[in-house]
Order: structure tokens, then sequence, then C-alpha cells
């Protein structure tokens, strides 16, 4: 089996080590047997997303986000078809605001987004920061990760995560992110699948399914992440 991963705008929505989540998914593909590639295509560059499996975009600075904005506007049907195909998406950070239905400024200016989704990110004069504890239906666990954020979304409602604590910037709310079919997309920096071993093969055997409903999984540790993990879980709600 092949796996062709497209890191998108890798050079500048790459903060927080969010590259991470690439070596993570091409490292627990490749304990599979699986054969990864991986694209790492920019702005102004080809873009074939019917070609991809795996489509990852990190977190940027607010600036950066705009620029990327311009340039994946020209690629909206295909996303759109691709999103709609089943195709996987990973959005880290404030990429994810890139598939709403508009981006506000720090300066009121509204942008039109890919309009994919019903939300709308928004830019605040401050930043939240903060550790955060979330779950979610899709597996068992509880989502640990980290929160650098200098803007919020409104009206979401396909969150990929339920609130539980550590979540300044969702004091009304009970959710976090997006899911739908195969896109996820979260604030959540860390990165988020190397400090979440749990989720990370969560979507490893959906990516594996999606190809072959006769892929045998081999279920390997990883004891590293595992601890790390459990350390957190552990500290954290000692804390809280």
């Amino acid at each position: 089996m092949k796996i062709v991963i497209a890191h998108l705008y890798y050079d500048i929505m790459n903060l927080y080590g969010e590259s991470g989540n690439v070596k993570a998914l091409k490292k627990y593909l490749e304990e599979q047997g699986v054969k990864v590639t991986i694209k790492f295509v920019t702005i102004d560059e080809s873009k074939e997303f019917d070609k991809y499996d795996i489509v990852y975009i990190g977190s940027g600075i607010e600036a950066n986000r705009l620029l990327v904005l311009d340039d994946i506007l020209k690629h909206k049907e295909e996303i759109e078809v691709a999103i709609e195909n089943n195709k996987f998406f990973l959005c880290t950070g404030n990429s994810y605001e890139l598939f709403g239905q508009s981006i506000t400024d720090i300066n009121k200016n509204k942008h039109k987004a890919l309009g994919i989704f019903d939300y709308d990110a928004e830019d605040i004069n401050f930043r939240i920061v903060d550790q955060a504890y979330f779950k979610t239906s899709l597996v068992s666990k509880p989502i640990i990760g980290f929160q650098n954020q200098g803007s919020v979304i409104k009206n979401n409602r396909k969150p990929l995560f339920r609130v539980i604590s550590g979540t300044g910037s969702y004091p009304n709310s009970t959710g976090e992110g997006i899911h739908y079919k195969n896109f996820y997309g979260t604030y959540l920096i860390g990165p988020l699948l190397v400090r979440n071993p749990h989720f990370t093969k969560y979507l490893i055997k959906k990516i594996i399914s999606s190809r072959s409903k006769k892929f045998k999984y081999k279920n390997k540790k990883d004891v590293m992440a595992e601890r790390a993990y459990n350390n957190f879980i552990e500290k954290f709600i000692t804390t809280k």
C-alpha cells in the first residue's frame, strides 16, 4: 500500500513544531508496512488534490494565514470535491479557519474564506494561551494539547472535541474544532498527533481501512509517547 501526504504551506504555516504531525503520520503508517510519500507544496505551486490521500496544514502567524487564503481560494472546487470524496484533511492551529465562511482580521476587515463549513473566524486583541483537555466520541481517552491563538471560531455546528477543562477561548461553548467526514480541524497544537498517540492510531486505522478493508492492522505501542501522555494526564488532573 502507498499513501501520499501533502504538507501544504509547510514553509509559512509551521509554528510550534507542527511539522511533527506529518512525521507522526509517516512513522505510524510505516510501522504498518505502508510506503509513505510526502509532497511539500506551498504558495503558487501546483496542487493535485485528487492525487493526495492526506492533506495537512499547520498553524501560522495571522499575516501568513491571509497569504495562504489568497492561494487556497484558487483551489476551492478541488478541495470541496476532495472532502466530499472522503480524502483525509488534518488542519491544526488557525489553518482550519481557512475552510469557514470568513476571517475577520484584527483591523475588522472581513476576508471571504473557502466557505466549505458554516463557521466564521475572528481575530481578537489578546492571545489565548492555555493547556487543554477535551473529549471526543472518536476515541475513549481524553485529548490533550496546547492553545496559543489570537482568534476564535463562531457558529460552529460540527465540533471535533467536547470541552472539559483548560479552554479559555470557549467559556460559553461545549465544542472545539471541526469534524466532517474525514476532515479534522482544531486549534490544538502540541503537536496534536505526537501528544495523543491513541488519536493518531485512530486516524491511521481509518486511513488504512479506507484503502483496504482486508489490511491487518498491527497493534504496536509507542511507549515514550504513551508515557508522556499518561504523565501529563496525571499531572493535569492533580493540578485542576
